[in-house]
């Protein structure tokens, strides 16, 4: 049983070097773990703190990105429309240039034609003409020898000319 209960100068002696370790500890060892809890109470809290402001920064981040991507959406959206416009635009300008050139074709055709026609009939009236003057030659020449040889080459001459 000795080992179980220890003496009384054992007591004291632990007593006194407890006492001595304690008083150490206190006055020297206190002080410094106190410090460093205080330390790293504080550097967890400024942690905490930035890893909030880091937070709340993403936050207004997300949201600026959000209004970015909303502007460059509503920017691409006018330039389409504007794009769309402008196609629009230099469609139906193509359109009138079209239409203006056909007119334009159309007239120019026709005028052709008229001048065509014109000339045509101008040389048709000279084959007239000269055809005339032949007849009244033959005419004259055969006029004074018959007037039924006369008829007859008036006869000849016309179905000569088939319009």
């Amino acid at each position: 049983m000795g080992l179980l209960t220890p003496g009384l100068g054992l007591l004291v002696w632990m007593l006194i070097t407890f006492s001595v370790l304690f008083f150490v500890l206190w006055k020297f060892g206190w002080p410094v773990m106190i410090k460093m809890m205080k330390d790293r109470e504080e550097n967890i809290k400024q942690s905490l703190e930035a890893a909030d402001r880091a937070k709340i920064e993403m936050q207004q981040l997300q949201c600026n990105n959000e209004l970015l991507l909303k502007q460059a959406q509503e920017e691409r959206d006018e330039m389409l429309k504007e794009t769309k416009a402008l196609k629009e635009k230099m469609l139906e300008e193509a359109k009138l240039n079209a239409q203006q050139e056909a007119q334009r074709i159309i007239k120019d055709a026709r005028e052709a034609i008229n001048y065509e026609k014109l000339h045509a009939m101008t040389e048709l009236k000279n084959q007239i003409a000269n055809l005339s003057i032949e007849i009244a030659e033959d005419l004259l020449k055969h006029e004074l020898s018959d007037k039924q040889k006369s008829n007859e080459i008036i006869e000849n001459r016309i179905s000569e000319i088939k319009l």
